[in-house]
C-alpha cells in the first residue's frame, strides 16, 4: 500500500477554523495532485481529535465526506460506488492506526482507493488566541492505493505502550466551564512530559528496527525530532535523520503531524542517503506507533 498523494491545509485567517474545512481542503488537494476524482474513493477514515465547539456527533467523517464530495449519490454519480466513512480516534497515533486498517481493506479488495484525513482545531476556532493550548490548527490527508511493486509501500504497523500512567490529558471540564464549555478545552501536561515522550519514541523506533530488521543508518525517521536521538539504552535510534513537523507560533501539529512530516521529508530527503522512511508517532497513553514505508521508485 503506497501513498499516492498527500496534502495539508491551514486555517483561513478570515474565518474561524473548522476541522471539516481543513480536512476537506487537505483531501481535495491530495486528490488534485493524484488527478483522481472524489467519486473514486471507496473508504474515508477520519482521525482528528480536537474540534470546533467540542463537536462529537454526528461522525466528523460523514461531514468531511460531504465536504470532499465523495459518493454523495451513489446511484446518480457517473462512477457509481457506495462510499463509506468512519471516525477512528487514537490521538497522535491515529494516522498510523488508519494506515493499519487501510492495509486490511486494500488487501481484501474492499476498496481500490482509501483516503485518510486528520484535522485538529481549538474548540474556540482560533488556537493562536490561546497561548496555553499546545496544538496547531492543521489538517492533513493521505491518499492510499495498492502498488504493483512488491518492495514499495508500508510495512507492518506496530504499537507500543509505556508501563506508566499517562502524563497528558485533554478533556472538557464541565463543572468549571459553564456556558463557555463549547469553546474551551483543558489540556493537562505534567512537567517533563516532552522529554518522557521523546525517550519513549526513541525506544519504540529502536525496538521496531530490531523487530523488523531494518538498517537505521539508511532510514529517515518521520515523527518527533527526538525520536531520532540516541535511545537511553544505547540502541541505534540515533542513526535515522529525524524530521520534525512544527508549524510555527500556532503550536505543534497533533493528529496531522505524520502527513506534514512526510511532505517535508520528500522535500528534503536525498534518495542516495536513505532507502526507506520510518513513521514514528507518540502521544497520550503513553503510546507509540511505528510503520516502515518505502516510496515507489526507491
Amino acid at each position: 500500500m503506497v501513498i499516492t498523494a498527500a496534502g495539508t491545509a491551514l486555517p483561513d485567517p478570515s474565518a474561524p477554523a473548522s476541522v471539516v474545512d481543513l480536512a476537506g481542503r487537505a483531501a481535495r488537494g491530495a486528490l488534485e495532485r493524484a488527478q483522481v476524482s472524489a467519486s473514486s474513493i471507496g473508504v474515508l477514515i477520519n482521525v482528528g481529535v480536537y474540534r470546533e465547539h467540542n463537536t462529537f456527533e454526528p461522525a466528523m467523517s460523514a461531514l468531511v465526506q460531504k465536504e470532499v464530495g465523495i459518493n454523495l449519490d451513489y446511484i446518480a454519480d457517473p462512477e457509481p460506488a457506495a462510499g463509506f466513512s468512519f471516525d477512528l480516534m487514537n490521538g497522535a497515533c491515529g494516522v498510523l492506526n488508519a494506515v493499519q486498517v487501510g492495509q486490511a481493506l486494500l488487501e481484501t479488495g474492499s476498496t481500490e482507493r482509501l483516503l485518510i484525513t486528520a484535522a485538529d482545531v481549538h474548540p474556540g476556532g482560533d488556537a493562536d488566541r490561546d497561548t496555553a493550548y499546545p496544538y496547531a490548527d492543521l489538517g492533513g490527508a493521505l491518499l492510499l492505493e495498492r502498488s504493483a511493486d512488491p518492495r514499495a509501500g508500508f510495512g507492518p504497523v506496530r504499537h507500543y505502550t509505556a508501563d506508566r500512567p499517562t502524563d497528558v490529558e485533554g478533556y472538557l471540564d464541565t463543572d468549571t466551564m459553564g456556558r463557555h464549555g463549547r469553546t474551551t478545552i483543558t489540556v493537562r501536561r505534567e512537567a517533563g512530559h516532552a522529554e518522557r515522550l521523546s525517550e519513549f519514541a526513541a525506544h519504540a523506533a529502536a525496538d521496531y528496527a530490531r523487530e523488523i530488521g531494518i538498517d537505521l543508518d539508511r532510514t529517515l525517521v518521520i515523527g518527533p525530532t527526538a525520536a531520532a536521538a540516541t535511545a537511553p539504552d544505547g540502541t541505534g535510534a540515533e542513526a535515522g535523520a529525524g524530521v520534525g513537523a512544527g508549524v510555527g507560533a500556532g503550536g505543534e501539529p497533533h493528529t496531522a503531524a505524520p502527513v506534514l512530516g512526510y511532505l517535508r521529508a520528500l522535500d528534503s530527503v536525498r534518495r542516495e542517503d536513505h532507502e526507506q522512511l520510518l513513521f514514528v508517532s507518540v502521544g497520550a497513553g503513553p503510546s507509540a506507533a511505528c510503520a516502515l514505508y518505502r516510496p515507489e521508485g526507491w
